[in-house]
């Protein structure tokens, strides 16, 4: 029973980190985001750092400066099977954030640098509900928060006025907590802690056949998050102290998922473009997740199986410039779990997802562009189950799930 507990204890640490809606966040440019967060075929200046490195050779002005953040603010509703009982969550706000500087040199080289956050958020769910009857998941997780920054030197080299290529090499950090309760006594707690680093790349190409046509595919690999020596702190009585450190140290490692992103652009007229793109998000890599402990190992090693199954994603944008000093851009997308029906936990609330964005750029002055963005994300209501490693079910309800994220950025081009 004991290792039971804290085998699940354990995998609520790192499963939020890696799961889709809960978020691989792809807020990298408030242009983008309006366009339903379409950009390996579009070229918005020195936000393609992230979505696709080649469209940096078809930047209009030399030097091209961006940044902005946005807002998540996710609402996760939960009814216990057989109750009548909802809890919600009370989640902090999440801000993820980029940054993104690019320069021409010469005819053919462009170069960059980004520092943005694609993974990285916060669950909390509150303690009681309205009716007051405590969290049934807390055994589970109580609050998590996952923190990750990238950090990406670009290239872009144009073969012709056509074709582009374009690369860049990511050093990724990422920062974990979690706070659980434990079923000894009510004072019972455990907090984990731990940071990681580790290297990858980000690829693609840009090919542009005519003057309103434009295609592109970008990849960005698949990076090993390994913590080494991360923090475990427990709080338990007496009777179970001498089986269970207070302090403890643990390593683990999880898969950050390769993207490949193919997309098509088509200029319909002087003030009209669309976009559709594909995602294919690999998440099939994360079969497993073990975890290794410094001290009283026997009783706290623990290798749980994921299963995760790859995901696609399709989404359709649009952009209508009005005049010389705004543009509107609208768009829709569908986004599927990749979680194994078998093994959701409600730290890991992702859920089938439909979402619409929206999105306004505002040039006051020539090279200046403030830009907007909106998203509204729908996680469709589902019945999920957790199974334990003998294949009983030990969590079980309904899940609801509702997201808005609005956002701000500038955009300065000369």
């Amino acid at each position: 029973m004991k290792r039971i507990t804290l085998t699940t204890l354990l995998i609520a640490i790192f499963c939020f980190a890696v799961t889709a809606g809960g978020y691989q966040v792809r807020l990298q440019g408030q242009k983008q985001t309006g366009m339903a967060l379409v950009g390996s075929p579009l070229s918005f200046g020195a936000s393609n750092i992230f979505y696709n490195p080649a469209g940096l050779s078809f930047m209009k002005t030399k030097f091209s400066i961006s940044a902005g953040v946005s807002a998540i603010m996710s609402n996760i509703a939960f009814q216990k099977e057989g109750s009548s009982d909802v809890f919600r969550s009370d989640n902090p706000l999440s801000t993820p954030f980029y940054l993104y500087g690019a320069g021409k040199i010469g005819d053919n080289f462009t170069i960059g640098l980004g520092i943005y956050t694609p993974y990285g958020s916060s669950t909390s769910w509150e303690e009681k509900n309205e009716d007051g009857i405590p969290w049934p998941g807390k055994y589970l997780i109580q609050e998590i928060s996952f923190f990750s920054v990238f950090i990406q030197p670009t290239i872009a080299y144009k073969i012709n006025d056509k074709l582009s290529i374009g690369a860049g090499f990511i050093y990724a950090y990422g920062k974990v907590s979690l706070n659980r309760a434990l079923n000894y006594n009510e004072d019972s707690k455990v907090e984990l802690e731990g940071t990681s680093g580790n290297i990858g790349f980000n690829a693609g190409i840009q090919f542009r056949p005519t003057e309103k046509l434009s295609l592109g595919v970008d990849y960005r690999s698949r990076i090993g998050m390994e913590v080494k020596d991360g923090d475990a702190t427990f709080t338990v009585p007496t009777m179970v102290s001498g089986l269970i450190p207070k302090e403890n140290k643990f390593d683990a490692e999880l898969p950050l998922p390769a993207n490949l992103d193919i997309g098509i652009a088509y200029q319909v007229s002087e003030k009209l473009l669309l976009a559709l793109e594909v995602n294919w998000v690999q998440w099939s890599t994360y079969e497993e997740l073990s975890f290794t402990f410094k001290e009283e190992g026997d009783i706290l090693n623990s290798t749980s199986k994921k299963a995760y199954k790859d995901s696609w994603i399709t989404r359709l944008g649009g952009q209508y410039t009005l005049n010389e000093k705004f543009d509107f851009r609208l768009g829709v997308y569908y986004d599927p779990s990749p979680v194994d029906e078998d093994y959701f936990n409600p730290e890991t609330v992702s859920l089938n997802t439909i979402a619409w964005t929206a999105g306004v750029s505002y040039r006051p002055v020539e090279k200046l562009s403030i830009d907007l963005s909106f998203a509204q994300l729908n996680g469709l209501k589902a019945d999920k189950k957790l199974l334990d490693e003998q294949g009983n079910d030990t969590f079980s309800g309904t899940y609801n799930v509702l997201t808005n994220i609005p956002g701000i950025g500038i955009s300065y081009n000369f």
